[in-house]
């Protein structure tokens, strides 16, 4: 990973309920879902801190209890850690808002994330752009498992086929920075979404800064993804993190 000689900040968004990886947090919260011998969460803060991140913020909610107890205030783990927490589940950028004395840039991201991305590089790009937000992106095959036919304007006719077509998309890997004036267009006490913010930014003409990563990149967020970032564990994290 990149190297950044400023220490930077990070926020972690780690209040959802996780009901896509049931049965695996009925009992347990998302971010201590054990990835090999160790919680997502815990990998995900072992990278941002080799990244140069010295304090994060965890916003909280589902269970917050749990993970605030397993974490507490970094000190095993070689950061600072502090919370944020939502009294009513509020999205996924609208809890960022509550956070106080923010950075003027800093690093936001989900906490279900299994990858290799170059945190410090994705922070450097941003402050390069000059943008307000930017998106770190993945390139994402989807395989349609039918025979896609292609109509004329009155569907009565067959004009186009292909047979289990594969689509290529540019999606949005669930790592972020942000500028901290991003947050004023954010309304205060309602939730607000990561789509939100892209639709209103689009609609205003604002500018959004991307970062391409290209190495590996899971969200297991469903238990199919979960299952592949244990099989794939060697492939993403070094010995010493495991």
């Amino acid at each position: 990973m990149s190297e950044h000689k400023e220490p930077l900040e990070a926020v972690i968004l780690a209040g959802g309920r996780g009901t896509r990886l049931r049965p695996y947090t009925t009992a347990i919260p998302k971010p201590l879902v054990p990835v090999g011998e160790r919680p997502i969460l815990g990998i995900v803060i072992d990278q941002l801190k080799a990244a140069g991140v010295k304090k994060i913020t965890i916003t909280v909610n589902h269970m917050a209890e749990i993970i605030m107890a397993f974490f507490g205030n970094g000190e095993r783990f070689g950061v600072e850690i502090a919370y944020s927490l939502e009294e009513k589940p509020l999205g996924t950028v609208a809890p960022v808002k509550l956070i106080k004395d923010l950075p003027d840039h800093f690093i936001v991201m989900n906490g279900d994330l299994f990858t290799d991305i170059d945190f410090a590089a994705v922070y450097q790009s941003h402050v390069a752009s000059g943008a307000l937000l930017t998106v770190a992106t993945y390139e994402r095959d989807t395989t349609i498992d039918f025979g896609v036919l292609e109509l004329d304007s009155s569907k009565r006719q067959v004009i186009g086929f292909r047979e289990k077509p594969t689509y290529h998309f540019d999606v949005s890997t669930g790592v972020y920075v942000y500028s901290r004036t991003l947050l004023d267009r954010v309304p205060d006490d309602r939730p607000y979404s990561f789509d939100h913010l892209m639709v209103d930014m689009l609609r205003d003409g604002v500018p959004i800064n991307t970062y391409a990563h290209t190495g590996y990149w899971l969200d297991i967020g469903r238990a199919d993804d979960f299952e592949q970032a244990n099989a794939d564990l060697e492939k993403v994290v070094p010995k010493e993190m495991a």
